[in-house]
This record gives structure tokens, sequence and C-alpha cells, in this order.
């Protein structure tokens, strides 16, 4: 029987990666080498071909008719490769990588992250945050933790983890009294540049007549939280970001919150891993426990 001719695997990995992240650098961190490591192993590969597999500027390189042929063909073949590996060899413990939006890691993911170390301390959570849309699969990580709001692929398992809920805060300090629900006056109205839309989603849900928000602009949402708390303004903002300093008393919400109509889902690829099964298993629990706005406004 002939021996197979391949190139180096290496050079494969190295391509296949920069193909599908679409940059060299993002590439080196996804294979925990260098840049530089990157760029020779595919000038190793295009070597082997005879033929170039990008072209364009060198920080952003674009592929080639033959590397975008080349690509998907590539993909799926480590795709299976990394499957039949997962399949032999699925470790109920050891690193599970996770992505999910900076600030829902930071107030609705970790206060919550000890219950899971302690139910399964041998799976060691490596969190990742953004503050864009990201696939499961293209990026490589075991779980997305994001909004439903754009469509996945049928081999990307989806979990769908709770409503969400719009709904002004502000603190204690500046609330109205009981029987006026009329906006403060002469205090900001501060808005989030990741979700600069949340104030005109609110009023248009509610049907409320309501200022123009004229606040300052706070880079993410936990900025603007904490600015609301220490009484610089009120804010719209997601439920499961504030239910934690609605229950410590910290922010109140006398006009209360109603569906924005999407749903946070936590996403896994296709390959069966029984850490991701356990995380996801847990996340739909905690997301259950979570008190309703429906009973809080």
């Amino acid at each position: 029987m002939p021996k197979r001719r391949l190139p180096s695997l290496n050079a494969l990995r190295a391509f296949e990666a920069a193909g599908r992240l679409g940059r060299m650098t993002t590439a080196a961190e996804e294979l925990a080498v260098t840049p530089g490591a990157i760029s020779r192993q595919v000038r190793q590969l295009e070597d082997a071909l005879g033929t170039p597999l990008f072209e364009g500027p060198k920080q952003r390189p674009v592929l080639t008719e033959l590397g975008r042929q080349l690509l998907p063909a590539l993909s799926s073949a480590l795709d299976q490769i990394e499957a039949a590996v997962r399949a032999v060899a699925d470790d109920p413990d050891g690193t599970l990588d996770v992505s999910c939006f900076s600030t829902f890691t930071m107030r609705w993911l970790i206060p919550r992250l000890h219950r899971f170390h302690a139910e399964h301390p041998g799976i060691d959570v490596r969190l990742s945050t953004t503050d864009r849309a990201i696939s499961v699969e293209r990026e490589r990580f075991d779980v997305v933790i994001t909004l439903d709001d754009s469509p996945q692929p049928e081999r990307v398992q989806v979990q769908t983890l709770f409503a969400e809920w719009l709904g002004p805060v502000l603190a204690p300090s500046l609330a109205p009294l009981p029987q006026d629900r009329a906006p403060p006056q002469g205090k900001q109205m501060l808005r989030t540049r990741t979700r600069p839309q949340a104030w005109a989603q609110w009023v248009e849900r509610t049907g409320k007549e309501w200022p123009q928000p004229n606040g300052q602009v706070f880079e993410h949402y936990d900025f603007t939280l904490q600015a609301a708390v220490r009484g610089l303004g009120w804010c719209i903002a997601p439920w499961h970001l504030v239910v934690d300093d609605l229950d410590a008393g910290r922010l109140v919400a006398p006009w209360g919150f109603c569906a924005s109509g999407h749903h946070y889902v936590a996403l896994r690829s296709p390959q069966r891993s029984i850490k991701a099964e356990r995380f996801c298993t847990w996340l739909a629990r905690q997301a259950a426990e979570m008190p309703q706005p429906c009973h809080r406004t």
C-alpha cells in the first residue's frame, strides 16, 4: 500500500486556523504559538503545494481562490479528527473553554461559578470575554453564552437559558415617590455603547412617552451600572445583570421590566463533550432558579 503523501500536519493546522479566523495573530493565539510561527508554517505549506494560499496585506491577508478551495475540506477533516479523538478520550475533567459577554461574565456568571466548581472540582472553566457575537465552531470554544439574535448551523447544539427583560434602574436616592411614575427630572439617562438601542427598545415595547436619552455614554454595561449605583443617573438594564443589585438594595426598578424578545442561549460545538454537557446542564439549572422580574416589579 502506498504511503500517504501529505504536507506537514503543523503547516496544515496553521493554514486552517489562519484561514478560518482571518488573522495570523488570532490563529497564533488559538494554537499557542507566535504569529511568526504561523506565517512560517503557511509559507512551508505554500512551498509544498507550489501555489500561494493567501494574498493581500500582511496584517490582514485574504485567501486566494485555491486557498478558499482547500479551507473547507481541511476544516472538515480536522473536525473529524477532533471528533474521533474526543469519542475515545472524552475526559470528564480538565479545561473547559467558555466565551460570553464581558458584563454577563462579571455580573451573572462569576457570582455563581463557585457552585459549579463545588459540584465539579475537576473541571477548570477558562473564561474568555467578548462584546461581539462569535461562532462556537469558528473560534473553537466548548461553550458560547450569547443572545439568540443570529441563526446557528443545525449541527450546533443550542441550550435556551432565559428570556431577556429590560427596565430602567436607578439608585434609591434618586427614586421617585410611589405615586409619581414620571421619569426623574434633571438626571442623566445613562447609555451603553454596546447596546445603543436599549432605551428606544424599552420605550417602544412599553408605549411610554419618555425623553430621548442624553446622558453619558459608557463603553460597557458594567461601567453604566456602576455609575447608576453611585447615583450618577439612571439607565436601562437587562434584568439578569441587576437582579443581585436589586436584592441588595443598591438599585431600584420603579417602572418594571418588559421582555426584549431575545433569549440567552448556551451554544455547544457538535463534538461530544462530557464537560460541556455538565456545564450547560448546570447553566440551565442556575437560569431556572433565577427570580423572574414579573415577581419583582
